[in-house]
């Protein structure tokens, strides 16, 4: 009598356990779901991959972008698949100007003009010189496009190269958000309007 008591328990105990697991299991398949989803419908994660943006960003830091129902402003960091000599996967830069915007790149006083007015650029690394090559420094964006920068100008290959020039917001992958990874650098992205 006492035997079978005790493999009574031992049985409810094995079938708890059973229960327990599945209900985790399915606990856990519908996070994993639901994930999938934000990621692919969403946001998107990202590697930065150089130094074009430092010190916002450093090569390695893994960002999350927002990409559902994003529309490019001024001063946004952003992610473009736009494939062309110096890139050959996605870039991360910064929005300088949108559609109808006048761009002036004034290499001599390390100031770059939209419509008229200097940016104060508190993020950018180091005054800008003159690349020496066949570059941009003068442009109205066209409707629909974006002329983007990096941060660390003197390092970056960005819509100043006649190969890239202002990109097609279709190229657009989203706007960089939070750095993930590693932890030390873990946190919001200022953007223009914020700094």
């Amino acid at each position: 009598m006492a035997n079978e008591k005790t493999q009574e328990k031992e049985l409810e105990g094995k079938d708890a356990l059973k229960v327990d697991l599945y209900f985790w299991l399915q606990a856990l398949v519908m996070v994993l779901v639901a994930l999938i989803l934000i990621f692919t419908f969403v946001g998107r994660i990202i590697g930065v991959v150089g130094s074009s943006m430092y010190p916002t960003l450093h090569d390695g830091d893994l960002l999350l972008l927002q990409s559902i129902g994003y529309t490019p402003k001024q001063g946004d960091v952003v992610v473009l698949t736009k494939e062309f000599d110096a890139a050959d996967g996605p870039i991360v830069k910064r929005v300088i100007a949108t559609g109808g915007q006048h761009v002036v790149i004034d290499y001599d006083a390390g100031t770059v003009t939209v419509d008229g007015e200097v940016l104060e650029e508190p993020y950018i690394n180091e005054f800008m010189v003159d690349p020496g090559m066949d570059s941009i420094h003068d442009v109205v964006v066209p409707e629909g496009s974006i002329f983007v920068m990096g941060d660390n100008r003197n390092h970056s290959s960005d819509s100043r190269n006649v190969t890239l020039g202002t990109v097609d917001e279709r190229y657009v992958l989203g706007r960089a958000l939070w750095v993930l990874l590693p932890f030390q650098n873990f946190g919001a992205i200022a953007h223009g309007a914020e700094m």
